[in-house]
């Protein structure tokens, strides 16, 4: 049986778990095959027999595992977890604030999304605008923390990539109906 890490505090870094490079921009095979290595270590079910104490530090173990997978599996997140870890607090709740031609593009696509809602090809075109807008936000993102280190600049465009993905999703809806 191989022996489970106890001390879980050296692995508050989710980059260091993964042995991957802290950066936005990484390899999702990389991240996938590092995260099945982890598992294959760490399962609860490679413990069962062990001492209640391997059990729980296994279960712990697991539960972060899957928890620094998901987050950087997902580009939003993992861009909130880097700007988090270089001390940059996204201000989620609190920062609303947009540039103004951000906010005229919001208003600009909710009124197409009413005026095209049944009409396949007018969403089609509008989904097709947005998904190109948030491809965008994106790739500013990994310019600004990969090339720049502006965590401040990236935590503005994932704040405007959540309203994107908030109204992608509401498009997406409307499309499926």
């Amino acid at each position: 049986m191989s022996v489970v890490v106890a001390n879980l505090s050296g692995f508050d870094d989710y980059f260091a778990l993964f042995q991957i490079k802290p950066q936005f921009n990484i390899d999702r095979q990389a991240l996938e095959s590092a995260y099945l290595t982890v598992q294959k270590q760490v399962h609860p079910d490679l413990h069962a027999g062990g001492s209640d104490a391997e059990k729980r530090v296994s279960m712990q173990m697991a539960t972060l595992a899957n928890s620094a997978y998901r987050t950087l599996k997902n580009p939003i997140q993992r861009g909130l977890y880097l700007c988090a870890k270089n001390g940059v607090d996204p201000q989620l709740e609190t920062n609303t604030a947009m540039p103004a031609a951000f906010l005229m593009q919001q208003m600009e696509w909710r009124e197409t999304l009413d005026e095209v809602r049944n009409d396949p090809a007018g969403l089609d075109q509008l989904y097709i605008q947005v998904e190109k807008t948030r491809k965008d936000v994106l790739q500013d993102v990994e310019v600004a923390i990969d090339d720049q280190q502006n965590f401040e600049l990236a935590a503005q465009k994932l704040r405007a990539l959540l309203f994107i993905d908030k109204f992608s999703i509401e498009l997406e809806e409307a499309i499926s109906a």
